[in-house]
């Protein structure tokens, strides 16, 4: 698909891997046109071999093959980062950074003038392809560099398009989310075991519960409130179940939390 154009990766973690792998499922780039920059050798070995993508020595090495470069470090070393690379462009880059809590601004006032840059917060499901990204778009972006970068993520589930004043929701949301989930999900297959069945049964029964509902209710288009109504009979169990949660205050629970998560990220954001 952009046969013309050549990526490079700094930071081959396991979200950097998730990208590299949707792009050459996707076939969206030939793998000669992909490369990373790791500092652990051994972790850019991984890489190379399992993808047949090529691996660059230095930050600048990268910085100076690529059209578009993809920030998948830690928010931690993103100032020493963007540092390496201020002088490493040959030409105006596109910069996507996957770093949560670091602003378009950061990012703009550490890259050459006329950089465009983009910040995304993906997910863990990103990992088997089924991740949920949403993307800022700077003031430098075209709209050419835009449908890109939703290629880009599309290659490793859904992606979407938000204002930046809406990150740090989408941290606290969908970014925290998947542990969420991984908690009631636990909490299900125990309540399982507690009532006599199997770990590897109830295990499988919950996570074929939790994806057949997901993709119901994806297909339905409906209101989660009126599935729960079509399966909740009178006076059976599962309006039993239901007021045990509400009288525990879960739905209540739940809100908070992202709204917890939320208010965290907007902290790291100002540090």
């Amino acid at each position: 698909m952009f046969e013309d154009r050549k990526i490079g990766f700094i930071g081959g973690g396991n979200m950097g891997e998730a990208l590299v792998r949707g792009l050459v499922s996707a076939g969206l780039f030939p793998v000669d046109k992909i490369s990373v920059y790791d500092v652990s050798s051994s972790r850019a070995e991984h890489l190379t071999s399992r993808y047949g993508i090529r691996a660059s020595h230095s930050v600048s090495e990268l910085a100076k093959s690529s059209d578009i470069v993809v920030l998948s470090v830690k928010p931690q070393v993103m100032t020493s980062v963007l540092g390496d690379l201020r002088d490493s462009f040959s030409g105006k880059p596109l910069v996507i950074s996957i770093a949560a809590g670091i602003p378009l601004k950061m990012l703009e006032n550490a890259l050459p003038e006329g950089a465009a840059a983009v910040r995304v917060m993906p997910n863990a499901p990103a990992l088997v392809l089924q991740g949920a990204s949403a993307l800022s778009r700077g003031k430098e972006v075209s709209a050419d560099q835009m449908e890109m970068c939703l290629a880009l993520f599309s290659a490793v589930g859904k992606a979407v398009e938000v204002e930046e004043k809406w990150m740090d929701t989408v941290t606290g949301l969908s970014g925290s989310g998947p542990a969420y989930v991984l908690l009631m999900v636990e909490a299900l297959v125990d309540g399982g075991v507690l009532m006599g069945l199997p770990r590897h049964i109830s295990r499988e029964l919950v996570l074929q519960t939790v994806a057949g509902t997901v993709e119901m209710l994806r297909e339905s288009g409906k209101h989660p409130a009126e599935m729960k109504d079509v399966i909740t009979s009178p006076g059976g169990t599962t309006i039993q179940g239901l007021r045990v949660l509400e009288n525990r205050a879960v739905r209540g629970a739940l809100v908070d939390c992202v709204e917890a998560a939320t208010k965290k990220s907007e902290e790291l954001g100002k540090h």
